[in-house]
């Protein structure tokens, strides 16, 4: 077996094409309470970006039409499709059931649902968020 070029330790950061960024900043600040960020790139001092910070990672933004250089071949508003873990604690029946609530429609028949994560079983309950992106919020299951 060859050994890998450049061995990936963990995810920095995303990026999501969305038609409105504060749009998009709203739902992830009022969801799935990420922090928003304002920066300014050192490579282009005179561009300000904007970011939605959580934990150690984050997910910058560009709007369709609008996107920065280097970006994907096709990017597109709607077009990912993304597994966050939810802190311990956090009931996923009072999500499911918050989202209900504000007329965000849960998905998988509105259940709580079992799904294999990357160490192992979790619980998940999806989402889209405004742009149509397939958002899972999950848990590991506990022994």
């Amino acid at each position: 077996m060859s050994r890998a070029l450049a061995a990936v330790k963990s995810l920095d950061h995303l990026v999501l094409t969305c038609a409105s960024i504060p749009r998009t900043v709203s739902w992830y600040t009022k969801y799935l309470g990420m922090k928003q960020d304002v920066f300014t790139p050192p490579a282009t001092p005179d561009t300000q970006r904007v970011a939605l910070k959580f934990g150690t990672q984050k997910i910058n933004l560009h709007e369709r039409g609008k996107e920065f250089e280097p970006k994907a071949s096709t990017a597109l508003p709607g077009t990912a499709d993304l597994c966050f873990l939810v802190e311990e604690g956090v009931d996923l029946d009072e999500v499911r059931e918050g989202f209900e609530r504000d007329g965000v429609e849960v998905l998988e028949g509105g259940k709580v649902v079992a799904r294999t994560g990357a160490v192992g079983t979790i619980r998940s309950v999806y989402v889209r968020d405004p742009d149509g992106n397939l958002i899972e919020l999950s848990q590991y299951e506990t022994a």
